[in-house]
């Protein structure tokens, strides 16, 4: 069996999951919330798909996608994020 294909919604190109990090929305107070990676792919909720390259998270960012993607309105923040795909 074919591993699942997913879109990374940085660069919309189709990647096997594997090659994708899964990341999630959680609410951190009202209208805010942090995206969170989740490698493991266990967290709960609406997951969306990213390369785990600088230029696919910019891609992201600028297009807006996460809160699309997740169902999401209000303030994001991906700090949690960045700090996954660029290292400490």
């Amino acid at each position: 069996m074919p591993p699942p294909v997913r879109t990374c919604v940085g660069c919309r190109q189709r990647a096997s999951a594997t090659e994708l990090l899964r990341v999630v929305a959680v609410a951190s107070g009202a209208d805010q919330f942090s995206i969170r990676p989740d490698p493991r792919r266990r967290l709960t909720g609406r997951g969306a798909h990213v390369h785990p390259s600088p230029a696919c998270l910019e891609l992201a960012l600028r297009r807006r996608a996460f809160g699309r993607a997740l169902r999401i309105t209000g303030v994001i923040d991906t700090g949690e994020l960045a700090e996954a795909i660029h290292g400490p």
